[in-house]
């Protein structure tokens, strides 16, 4: 909760995640694997613009004019076989419909989740949290860095050892979860880079 205040108090409300919608969250977690966020938006946008940003659109749409649709994504036909997966495991279980999905307990559903062809822990639980305001906390390459440099982890510590460094020692909070990831997000694009400058990090002293 130190670095967490420290870094709020540096940073302030980071507003993140972008989406206007549930279903927008977890298209945007499963398209951002292995890119930028600018690139994810343009495929985004491309979706909204056809009227296909949703389950039902995604469902009916073949691959190859999906893939067309998220070119901007990189890996595109990788990403639609991975989309049309996931929307047909939320067809298969739920119905098409998120809010049967957010009633069920979260850790049973991230189990499945992680059953699904291409979603991997960080992608299962960014939908979790962000499209789903589920308590779980999601790291990245980013936490591992920072978290590793201050030597508060091992630089070979998996996934699930950071994950459960912040379950662990927090309160099961979904804002603060959602709010402390994008604050280490933001450090770590801005000041614990590959090159860090670590003469402005605010939590050098921690």
């Amino acid at each position: 909760m130190n670095i967490y205040r420290t870094l709020y108090g540096a940073y302030g409300p980071r507003h993140w995640w972008p989406g206007e919608t549930p279903f927008e969250v977890m298209v945007g977690a499963i398209l951002t694997q292995n890119t930028s966020w600018k690139n994810v938006e343009k495929a985004i946008q491309k979706l909204k613009e056809k009227g296909l940003l949703n389950p039902k659109g995604i469902h009916r749409l073949k691959p190859g004019p999906l893939a067309s649709l998220i070119r901007s994504s990189g890996y595109y036909r990788i990403k639609a076989e991975r989309l049309k997966t996931f929307v047909g495991f939320l067809f298969e279980q739920y119905g098409g419909d998120i809010k049967k999905m957010k009633r069920r307990k979260f850790m049973e559903l991230r189990e499945e989740l992680l059953g699904v062809n291409g979603i991997g822990p960080e992608t299962a639980d960014s939908i979790l949290l962000y499209g789903l305001q589920k308590p779980i906390f999601v790291v990245d390459a980013y936490t591992k860095r920072i978290l590793s440099r201050h030597g508060i982890i091992s630089e070979g510590a998996s996934y699930g050892e950071m994950q459960n460094l912040f379950m662990d020692h927090l309160p099961h909070d979904e804002k603060l979860f959602n709010e402390y990831h994008a604050l280490l997000v933001h450090l770590g694009k801005n000041v614990c880079k590959k090159n860090p400058e670590c003469d402005i990090c605010p939590i050098k002293g921690i």
